[in-house]
Formats: C-alpha cells, sequence, structure tokens
C-alpha cells in the first residue's frame, strides 16, 4: 500500500458519502477535471452503495497504480459477502437483484476507463476500477 493510499470502511449509508468526497480530493489532487472527478466520484458511489444493498459491509481503497501501462487513479470496492453469482448478467443494464434500476456496475463502468470483477459465491467481491491520470498533471 502506498503513503497516499486511502482506505474508508463502508458499514451504513453515510459512509458512501465518505467515500465519494476521499475520491474527489484525491482525483482534484491529481489533476483531474472537474466533470471526471464528478464520474470518478459518482463510480464510487455506486460500488460503495452496492456494499451497503449486498454485502453490508466492506471497505473503498483509493490509491495511484499503473494500469495498461499509464498512471491511474484506482477504486478498489471489497466486501466478504454474497458475492455475484453471474457476472456477465450483473454487468447488463437493467438487471437487479435488489431493489436498483440495475445501473450500478455497468453505470460505474463506463464512467470509468477501466474495470475488473473478481467475485465468488459466498466469498464476497472486488471491484476494481481505475481512471488513467490526465497527462501533464
Amino acid at each position: 500500500m502506498a503513503a497516499d493510499d486511502v482506505v474508508i470502511a463502508v458499514n451504513v449509508s453515510n459512509d458512501i458519502v465518505t467515500a465519494r468526497q476521499a475520491g474527489l480530493e484525491l482525483a482534484a489532487k491529481l489533476g483531474f477535471s472537474l466533470s471526471d472527478r464528478t464520474m470518478i466520484a459518482t463510480a464510487i458511489s455506486e460500488v460503495a452503495r452496492n456494499i451497503t444493498s449486498y454485502a453490508g459491509t466492506g471497505a473503498i481503497h483509493l490509491g495511484v497504480q499503473e494500469r495498461d501501462g499509464r498512471r491511474s487513479m484506482v477504486v478498489q470496492a471489497k466486501d466478504n459477502g454474497p458475492g455475484i453469482p453471474d457476472i456477465p448478467r450483473a454487468m447488463e443494464d437493467g438487471f437487479s437483484t435488489g431493489r436498483g434500476l440495475g445501473l450500478g456496475l455497468p453505470g460505474a463502468k463506463r464512467l470509468m476507463d477501466g474495470m475488473l470483477i473478481d467475485s465468488q459465491p459466498g466469498h464476497g467481491t472486488l471491484v476494481e476500477m481505475w481512471k488513467w491520470v490526465p497527462t501533464g498533471a
């Protein structure tokens, strides 16, 4: 874990706001535009909301790492919840196992430059997404 990395525990709905704010602060520090900061914060909100809605508790980890050979702001959402039994289905717009609109994961993916999901039913989920840091920032 790098010195600038931030970890936010996500246990209650107010933690979604805390994670979103931490993401906005890191994105601003990295030189992202206002529109990119808004997209990053929205994506963080979506994955943090999934933690409170489906897993109960988890954490959001924010940092800067290389992705696809480029410096990137990386967001990892990790939980020990029930897992996602069918990841391709979960990535379809409109699919939801809860009361949501089914826009969370696919919406977050569209807002970022990349996303990976590792989930095993009964063993939790790791959603990793990233946005490339602007050139010259």
